[in-house]
């Protein structure tokens, strides 16, 4: 095994001139084959050289470069993909054979570029039994190839092939078509690369892998770095990406040293016996770091999604605190307003009950007459809140505005005497009653609301409604009749008569 050499310097590249006149090209071709001929022994030392250095591992003799002076027409590509796709198209044309990734596509239906191939089973679902098939060649970059060695614990196949060599159009053929060359490497989850050393890339592979004669093949692999040191382990050490193997020269006949049969024996008894206990050590630590990174990532997802629950609980929480204290101080105002409106209206209230308390003691001394002595009058039981019963004769021309006005100075207190009740408290023109009875017209309510009860007859029951300057005779009551003085101020004490109230003028 050997590990990869660092990058070596790439020869300068030269295309065929193409403004030369006619006349040269015969002089040309004579000085080419002149170089070709003088070439010959020093390609042969060249490849000596090199393959003893390859061997005793001397760095010196291996960055020496023999190559021809001649200009070789080299074939350039925007990048590497472009270069692999282009050559796969050529492999496909001269073997008849389809690329594994293109048979499989074509079986499943898929589509996109594949970045690292991923392991299949041979032969591709959907494929025929007697088509070839081609390798599944990875279409990135040499760099890309070892990456893939490195992270993944993959094993490499590099194929590179050049079109100036006769044992090239066999190998393609017969090695790269083969059943059980493919189905080793597919199964086997091979990163497989290859190219013309035409174009650049396949080239710069070249170098780096010491290739001189082809078709060659390269297998490499991550394996444990040599350390020659007696105090350290190499267990110890960080693991290479190292050539495992090198094969290249003709592939007839079977034995040959690139054909399909001695590259499956080579890599089923040699190569990968040696090379997977390490592989699969390596790959179970990859998949022990990838699922303590899967465990990581779910734990982080966890803790931010708790993370995230708790914020949620804690701004619903202040949200709930939020309304409750903005609903709190709604009703601590509302509860404001109505002790506010209730103090305004107890306050109305009792300055209408004194105002109305003034109309009464006023009433009392200037609007209530005297009680009628003579025949003719009209004899009322009157019924107060309380069961209080008051008689009263009225004389027959007595208005209704009398009655109601007696009734209301009967609710004064009992503390209150006549002779401090007041002459005058209404302005204006006209007689009291006349003051008395415009005032009580004026009022935004009616007539009840400023009396403040209803007179009612027991049986029938009929209620005696105010009227302005209307006598008792028009109202129709007559002397002897009972009248029940029923609050509307919401009382709780007013109390109606029944029928076995009803009072007779005998009684």
């Amino acid at each position: 095994m050997e590990r990869l050499l660092p990058r070596q310097r790439e020869p300068p590249q030269t295309q065929e001139n193409s403004g030369q006149e006619g006349s040269y090209e015969p002089q040309r071709s004579l000085t080419r084959l002149l170089f070709s001929l003088l070439y010959l022994p020093v390609g042969l030392v060249s490849g000596i050289l090199r393959f003893v250095s390859g061997i005793l591992r001397i760095p010196l003799l291996s960055t020496f470069n023999f190559s021809p002076n001649y200009r070789i027409t080299r074939q350039t590509y925007p990048d590497s993909r472009s270069a692999m796709r282009r050559w796969i198209t050529s492999l496909e044309e001269e073997t008849g054979a389809v690329n594994f990734k293109t048979a499989t596509v074509a079986a499943t239906g898929l589509d996109g570029r594949q970045t690292t191939p991923r392991r299949h089973t041979y032969p591709p679902a959907g494929s025929a039994d007697e088509s070839k098939i081609l390798p599944d060649f990875f279409d990135g970059t040499y760099e890309e190839v070892l990456d893939a060695c490195q992270k993944e614990g993959r094993i490499a196949c590099v194929i590179l092939v050049s079109a100036e060599h006769d044992d090239v159009a066999e190998f393609k053929r017969s090695t790269l078509t083969h059943p059980g060359f493919v189905r080793m490497l597919s199964e086997n989850d091979f990163v497989v690369w290859g190219g013309d050393i035409r174009d650049k890339h396949s080239w710069d592979a070249a170098q780096k892998l010491q290739a001189t004669t082809y078709p060659f093949i390269a297998f490499m692999a991550l394996q444990p770095r040599r350390n020659h040191s007696s105090t350290s382990s190499s267990s110890t050490s960080t693991p290479v990406v190292t050539v495992l193997s090198r094969h290249y020269g003709p592939s007839i006949p079977e034995s040959g040293p690139t054909s399909a049969q001695k590259l499956v024996h080579h890599l089923e008894h040699q190569l990968l016996p040696r090379v997977n206990p390490f592989l699969t050590r390596f790959r179970s630590q990859l998949e022990e770091r990838e699922q303590d990174r899967i465990i990581r990532e779910q734990q982080d997802r966890a803790f931010q999604e708790s993370a995230e629950r708790d914020r949620e609980r804690i701004q619903a929480r202040f949200r709930v605190e939020q309304e409750e204290a903005e609903r709190s101080r709604l009703e601590n105002e509302a509860r404001c307003q109505e002790e506010q409106r209730m103090q305004l209206e107890r306050e109305e209230q009792a300055n209408f009950q004194a105002l109305r308390l003034q109309y009464r003691r006023w009433m009392r001394r200037c609007i209530v007459p005297t009680e009628h002595r003579g025949a003719n009058g009209i004899r009322l039981a009157l019924k107060l809140p309380g069961n209080t019963r008051v008689v009263r004769i009225f004389s027959s021309s007595s208005t209704l505005t009398e009655l109601y006005a007696f009734v209301d100075t009967q609710l004064l207190p009992l503390n209150l005497q006549p002779e401090s009740d007041p002459e005058h408290i209404l302005e204006g023109s006209g007689s009291d009653l006349q003051k008395l009875e415009n005032l009580i017209q004026s009022q935004a309510g009616d007539a009840e609301s400023w009396w403040g009860f209803k007179l009612l007859l027991p049986y029938p029951r009929r209620e005696i409604k105010w009227t302005s300057s209307v006598s008792l005779v028009e109202t129709g009551l007559k002397s002897g009749e009972q009248l029940v003085i029923e609050l509307t101020k919401g009382d709780t004490n007013s109390q109606h008569l029944s029928d076995d109230d009803y009072e007779s003028d005998d009684d």
